[in-house]
């Protein structure tokens, strides 16, 4: 399987070597490295190349490194069926720099590209209806961005003597915690329920 992805690899630079930025192998995958203004052309050759033929989009996500300056990786997954292996695309991306749309080459990129949207915040130029999919139309910020605050802004209850639902800032009954995340197992000096087995049959 390494020396067929190694192959494709070794096609893909050839067909497109000014597109390609860079390459992995790792875990039976190919990952190909992108610029945003590269992506629709990449992807277009990875589809209708005989060779390649990934006639499938499996998938788009993204991932979050507030740290950097170009902040997020949009993240591509495809699938050949008729050479029986998936690849992944990735393009970092700068916060407000919006990626190229890919419903002209996937149309089922549209409701990808509107998650990845609602989610990280990220705009797709081109995209034909560009809306949040998963989240209400009125919700504040993006809930995969690690900036976004674990309890949300907003809190959403059906109020019985109005009879309407109620949108309201977010009000905890206790102060919030945070946890040191300890495993409970470690340095423990008591027998957790159901280790009781363990300590006698030794």
């Amino acid at each position: 399987m390494s020396e067929e992805l190694e192959e494709l690899a070794a096609h893909l630079t050839l067909r497109a070597p000014d597109a390609v930025a860079g390459q992995r192998i790792a875990h039976g995958e190919l990952t190909l490295y992108v610029a945003p203004s590269d992506l629709v052309g990449v992807v277009t050759l990875l589809k209708t190349d005989q060779v390649c033929r990934f006639s499938t989009l499996v998938d788009i996500t993204a991932v979050d490194h507030p740290e950097r300056p170009k902040r997020f990786d949009v993240v591509y997954h495809l699938l050949s069926m008729y050479r029986n292996q998936r690849l992944r695309l990735k393009a970092a991306l700068r916060e407000n720099e919006p990626m190229p749309t890919l419903t002209g080459v996937f149309p089922c990129a549209n409701w990808f590209e509107r998650e990845v949207f609602d989610m990280f915040g990220i705009a797709f130029a081109g995209h034909p209806d560009l809306r949040r999919l998963l989240t209400d139309y009125g919700f504040r910020g993006h809930p995969l961005r690690k900036d976004f605050p674990t309890t949300g802004y907003t809190q959403v209850r059906y109020d019985e003597t109005a009879k309407k639902v109620i949108y309201e800032p977010v009000d905890l009954v206790q102060e919030y915690r945070q946890f040191d995340f300890m495993s409970p197992w470690e340095g423990a000096d008591y027998i957790l329920p159901g280790d009781e087995k363990t300590e006698g049959a030794r």
